[in-house]
């Protein structure tokens, strides 16, 4: 529907840095189209873009003797002391409690304040001398300040779980140590949920194969540590025997959380794509085209973006069989240590074989169903709904858009708008829909070569330039700061490895 008339008058001016054709109307700048570009930035509705953090699982299928490693869509985990007393065995978290009276914790590094989470923990032997408790931390910001739900496995087989919270320190009961359980035996399972609203904060624990409680042992309201990490503490207590303890944690599942900053984006531009790069020439035709656009709501190049973050709806294709074009993506299947592997492609997210208009062809890979990484999602939006013409590594002239963004970076369609060798290159012509590209891997086999890309999105609610990528720890599409800041300004990752920028 229209949400506005069409424009009567329009009226062009040429700028320069890159050569450009400004198009008005009676309100003011409504177009602006790049020589030698088919992006063209719309005046349309003003839009906001926001994103939270992702639900998502880790069930500790990796190994590692040395740390819990990184979290598929959770983020990296850290620990307190010796890593080597952190371990993954393919199935389970293990923290080997070695001295009694002191606290070992592991909390994956991402800041949240309200939280939803839950995990399965045991002790592999009954323990002797004294208690031993597992705690599930939320809140944590470093060893001496966090909220915690904590599972107490007594000496006698009783189980009980207790609400706490310590401040510099200095532990306070919240919810008194209340029996959920008997009988304890050596590695029996059990789950701990906490929940984290405002300044309520809850707790339950019971039987794993038990059905869930229906109301929460503990709920009370405390404001002491609103955000931090979720995570695990272990302690045997001192007096303890027969060490080291061995506990064992499971299926931690953020089932919901929000990020202490929100990143939104708010503005009026649309993106659109014409079919064939701007000449530098004003037609009737464009004048048309122009037009049109600026009554059209239909999605553009930040709409179909949008498509594939945390929460996004699946969208399937009858021309495609029913593949699914459209949904939450991961970034691509995961190895054996818990990373996401790069190699998903646009089609192998639709899990379709695809011939390009080149003659190359390509499988759907295998696991890769629902997938994307930095230059497969790029060509998702820019390629497949778009329509800018796409090849794999054959016929790279300028007008196609390559697979890699070691090729899309030098050679891709449009123009490059910024550049620099060794250092980021000035953000001072950046228009949104631009795509920016990194050498953010300094383990590349060729130094200097680009290795990631995405969407320029616009500045957000803190005046940042936040740009929309499918990358490794967050495990998808983000515009988000889990694993490094989505953002082109600053000393961050991206910042830092921001090489060249090219308008399409």
């Amino acid at each position: 529907m229209l949400y506005q008339p069409p424009p009567a008058t329009l009226t062009t001016q040429a700028l320069t840095g890159p050569d450009r054709l400004q198009v008005s109307d009676s309100t003011g700048v409504l177009a602006t189209l790049t020589v030698g570009a088919r992006t063209v930035a719309m005046r349309g509705p003003q839009r906001t873009f926001t994103e939270n953090k992702r639900p998502f699982t880790d069930a500790f299928t990796r190994t590692s003797s040395s740390g819990f490693g990184t979290s598929p869509g959770g983020g990296t985990w850290s620990q307190s002391g010796t890593a080597t007393l952190y371990t993954v065995n393919g199935s389970v978290g293990q923290i080997s409690c070695d001295v009694a009276g002191s606290s070992r914790h592991a909390t994956i590094v991402d800041t949240l304040t309200d939280v939803d989470v839950t995990a399965k923990v045991t002790v592999t032997t009954v323990p002797a001398g004294a208690a031993t408790s597992i705690g599930l931390s939320f809140g944590y910001t470093d060893t001496n300040n966090a909220n915690r739900a904590r599972l107490i496995v007594n000496t006698s087989g009783t189980v009980q779980l207790a609400l706490e919270k310590e401040v510099a320190g200095t532990t306070t009961t919240l919810g008194t140590a209340t029996q959920v359980g008997t009988g304890f035996t050596a590695g029996q399972w059990w789950r701990i949920r906490a929940q984290r609203t405002g300044t309520t904060i809850r707790c339950r624990a019971w039987l794993d194969g038990t059905t869930e409680p229906s109301t929460w042992l503990h709920s009370v309201t405390d404001p002491a540590n609103p955000a931090g990490r979720v995570g695990f503490r272990a302690l045997a207590s001192t007096g303890s025997t027969g060490l080291p303890r061995l506990v064992q944690v499971d299926d931690l599942q953020v089932i919901s959380g929000s990020w202490e900053t929100v990143p939104t984006v708010t503005h009026n531009t649309w993106v659109r794509v014409l079919s064939q790069p701007f000449t530098g020439t004003w037609t009737p035709a464009l004048a048309d085209q122009i037009r049109a656009w600026a009554v059209d709501t239909t999605p553009d190049v930040l709409a179909y973006a949008m498509m594939y973050v945390t929460g996004a709806p699946a969208v399937t294709s009858p021309a495609l069989a029913g593949a699914q074009v459209a949904g939450q993506s991961n970034y691509g299947p995961l190895d054996p240590s818990g990373v996401p592997i790069e190699g998903a492609d646009f089609h192998d997210y639709m899990g379709r074989d695809w011939t390009f208009p080149n003659g190359e062809t390509q499988t759907a890979g295998a696991g890769e169903a629902g997938c994307m990484d930095c230059s497969g999602y790029v060509r998702m939006v820019y390629g497949y709904h778009m329509g800018i013409p796409m090849v794999r590594v054959e016929n790279i002239d300028g007008n196609n858009l390559p697979r890699m963004t070691k090729d899309i970076g030098p050679s891709g369609p449009g123009v490059i708008i910024a550049q620099a060798t060794g250092a980021a290159p000035p953000l001072t012509n950046l228009q949104i829909g631009d795509v920016p590209h990194f050498d953010a891997d300094s383990g590349d086999p060729v130094a200097g070569q680009l290795d990631h890309n995405g969407i320029y999105l616009g500045l957000d609610s803190l005046g940042q330039p936040r740009f929309i990528n499918s990358r490794k720890t967050p495990n998808g599409p983000t515009f988000g700061d889990l694993g490094g800041a989505s953002r082109l300004d600053g000393t961050g990752t991206y910042a830092t490895s921001l090489r060249l920028i090219r308008r399409f």
